[in-house]
């Protein structure tokens, strides 16, 4: 299609498409779901019809055939409108074995009662593959000069890169990553996450779940989110933040149910913790790293701005932080490795680990500015040789992510230099 960008997510859909009889692409809104499974299908089937009609949902409820009369891989969009499309497919894979018949695309997990019109998992005949809103690699906004794979050899060379000023990195978080922004003036592109939120939670929020939302109050819990992006704050926290500064009484039962109902709506994308040891309780006592799914969600529900950035880099590095992990957890899942981040009882640290497919890790620190590199590298050497004295494996390289450094070089403690303008998978 005309003026699309590819995405990362392009090529395991390809090898998808031979392996399984159908996929289902799911994720948040507006990230290019049904823009992205076009490239690969040779017709379409939208449940949510542009006229407005809901015409197309009627004809499925109708007669759930008339949604599979076109040519393979056949796109069936939205497909959660109408549940028991999901064991149509499901048969129709089983019909004659054949792979690649259908693109199922979805930006809601299941409600109970849509849940319970589904009597099969769909293992073996689809495969699920989730997408995320843009990297920088695939908004064309980092060069790719070196890649996660380069980080998985250990084996970086070392090059001068673009020169990005503060104010261009400050912009790349605000604007995020949502394929509508992308070649939008800036000053119209900041304005599509808040817009997102708002038609997220009006038109989404009460048709995927059965508890009742004061919209008041997840509009308070959105705002702690946003102002504890990238830390592990805890259900308390939120909860003593949100009294703290809002002077609105909430309890802990009904944050642990909105918190639900938005990483049902995709908008949270929460970092695990990590151990190298496989069996270790902290891969489950400790607390998950919290973000939206893009930046510029928490960005825009605290009306930031340049200027606001500029005067408070303190705040805006936990933004930077979300969004360098926003691109690193889409650059490992596109080589099926995973991003954690580490965090022991004694207060040791990594801001983000890759687990390769093989058992052994990258140790990440991540710095907006070039004069915390020192710190940064020297932390993660204290941090290796903690792991090391308690029996831990070692990472296989460490690495410090920097917004404003214009090289990729290796330090003589082996530690790796890397712009985030500068990575890909």
């Amino acid at each position: 299609m005309k003026n699309y960008k590819p995405r990362l997510i392009d090529e395991q859909i390809t090898k998808s498409l031979k392996a399984y009889g159908a996929i289902s692409i799911f994720g948040a809104k507006w990230i290019g779901k049904t823009w992205t499974a076009r490239q690969h299908a040779n017709s379409e089937f939208l449940l949510m019809d542009p006229s407005g009609s809901y015409q197309n949902r009627r004809l499925a409820e109708t007669d759930i055939s008339l949604i599979f009369e076109g040519i393979q891989p056949r796109l069936i969009d939205e497909w959660q409108e109408v549940p028991e499309i999901w064991d149509a497919v499901r048969y129709k894979c089983d019909e004659d074995g054949l792979k690649g018949k259908y693109i199922l695309t979805g930006s809601t997990v299941l409600s109970q009662s849509q849940k319970n019109k589904i009597k099969h998992s769909g293992a073996g005949r689809i495969k699920k593959i989730k997408m995320y809103p843009m990297s920088l690699y695939e908004s064309g906004d980092s060069t790719g000069d070196v890649s996660l794979k380069d980080l998985y050899k250990n084996k970086v060379v070392s090059k001068k890169t673009k020169e990005v000023n503060l104010k261009d990195i400050i912009k790349l978080v605000l604007r995020g990553g949502f394929p509508g922004s992308i070649n939008v003036p800036f000053d119209e592109a900041i304005k599509i996450p808040k817009e997102y939120v708002k038609n997220t939670i009006d038109m989404d929020l009460n048709r995927i779940s059965d508890v009742k939302h004061d919209l008041n109050k997840i509009l308070l819990l959105l705002k702690s989110l946003s102002r504890n992006e990238s830390t592990t704050a805890s259900i308390n926290k939120l909860k003593d933040d949100i009294q703290g500064f809002d002077n609105e009484n909430i309890d802990i039962k009904t944050i642990t149910e909105y918190l639900n109902d938005l990483n049902n709506l995709y908008l949270i994308e929460n970092q695990p913790p990590f151990n190298s040891n496989i069996r270790s309780s902290m891969r489950v006592k400790q607390l998950e790293k919290r973000h939206f799914v893009d930046p510029s969600i928490a960005t825009s529900l605290l009306d930031m701005t340049v200027d606001k950035c500029l005067n408070d880099l303190l705040t805006f590095g936990f933004f930077f932080e979300a969004m360098v992990e926003r691109d690193l957890r889409i650059y490992a899942e596109a080589n099926d490795w995973h991003l954690y981040h580490y965090q022991d009882y004694d207060g040791h640290e990594f801001d983000a680990v890759i687990e390769f497919d093989d058992g052994s890790y990258s140790a990440i620190e991540i710095k907006l500015g070039a004069s915390q590199i020192e710190e940064a590298a020297n932390n993660l050497i204290k941090v290796k040789n903690s792991i090391l004295k308690k029996g831990g494996k070692a990472p296989k390289s460490m690495c410090v992510i920097c917004g404003l450094s214009n090289a990729i070089y290796t330090r003589s403690d082996g530690v790796i230099v890397i712009p985030i303008t500068a990575l890909k998978d």
